[in-house]
């Protein structure tokens, strides 16, 4: 299935200032996150940001709060963000193909995707912006994801699935900004 902008929300799962140092290979990880977050941005897809025990995990990092000035954070303790609560259709605008970033893969990022796909939404889980500590929970995570009807995606893949066509009114500046 291919992801169509005026279906799609964002779903940046707990990019916090004290576990991020911890995830494996984060610095290309944030900068994937960003990268998602500014474009949602630039295409006005809805964004939601958790945050896991954010009194003692710390917040989301400026950056991504800087690059996602329309998302709504959402607080939890459960591992799962739908588990916990705080989406609903109107969170996500009522969008119904939920795009997953984040960390950890093995944890927060799998049962909320899981969660996410019992209750009838299509999940895509971008393969380049979620991470774990160690490598090997991050590839038994995207296998299990993968198993379990999440697909696996690219930054680059949502961004000309939601343009959908070079005669997009923003291709060029999307482009310019994104692709080259």
């Amino acid at each position: 299935m291919l992801l169509d902008s005026q279906h799609s929300a964002l779903l940046i799962i707990d990019l916090q200032t004290r576990l991020l140092p911890a995830i494996a290979d984060n610095e290309p990880l944030l900068a994937n996150n960003l990268w998602l977050a500014e474009l949602a941005h630039d295409l006005a897809i809805p964004t939601v940001i958790s945050e896991h025990c954010a009194d003692k995990i710390g917040s989301t990092t400026a950056e991504i709060i800087a690059a996602a000035p329309q998302a709504k954070i959402v607080h939890k303790q459960t591992f799962s963000v739908f588990a916990a609560g705080v989406l609903t259709p109107e969170t996500f605008h009522q969008a119904n193909q939920i795009i997953i970033t984040g960390i950890e893969a093995h944890i927060c990022v799998l049962q909320t995707a899981l969660d996410l796909r019992k209750n009838g939404y299509e999940v895509f889980v971008v393969a380049d912006a979620v991470g774990s500590r160690r490598s090997k929970d991050l590839e038994l995570a995207m296998q299990r994801l993968q198993a379990h009807g999440c697909e696996i995606v690219s930054r680059e893949m949502i961004a000309f699935e939601w343009l959908g066509s070079a005669n997009h009114p923003k291709f060029k500046e999307i482009h310019k900004k994104y692709i080259r």
